[in-house]
């Protein structure tokens, strides 16, 4: 597959999962743990897309500081995405556990906004 036609299917898949995202807003319903690894693998996804335009590979991670290294090493500026990274935690630890409790609940739209601006970003770069 071509890196155009691969950036074009992750990019899909990222707003699939945002879409989706959208639909998650009550607590009650989605457990923020369930939440968070959404917004963490539109990210990512979002994330390996952008190197594909860029031409650049990407490794099989899901480590979002990786990849916003990688696209910082190609010359792209990241530096407004960083925050983004909190959602690792997410990707592998919360996946098998539960947030600490006495932590503060997700900020669901604050999240996805975030989710937004990113994929809208790459969306943009094509």
């Amino acid at each position: 597959m071509r890196k155009h036609e691969e950036a074009a299917e992750l990019l899909a898949v990222a707003k699939r999962e945002l879409k989706s995202l959208r639909g998650m807003l009550d607590p009650d319903v989605f457990a923020d743990e369930v939440f968070g690894f959404l917004a963490q693998q539109a990210v990512e996804k979002a994330l390996k897309a952008w190197l594909c335009l860029r031409g650049r590979s990407y490794p099989f991670t899901h480590d979002l500081t990786d990849l916003l290294s990688r696209l910082e090493d190609s010359g792209e500026d990241v530096g407004e995405l960083w925050d983004l990274a909190e959602l690792n935690a997410f990707a592998v630890q919360l996946r098998y556990s539960s947030l600490p409790a006495g932590d503060e609940p997700v900020d669901r739209a604050g999240t996805i906004e975030r989710v937004e601006a990113v994929v809208q970003r790459v969306a943009d770069s094509q």
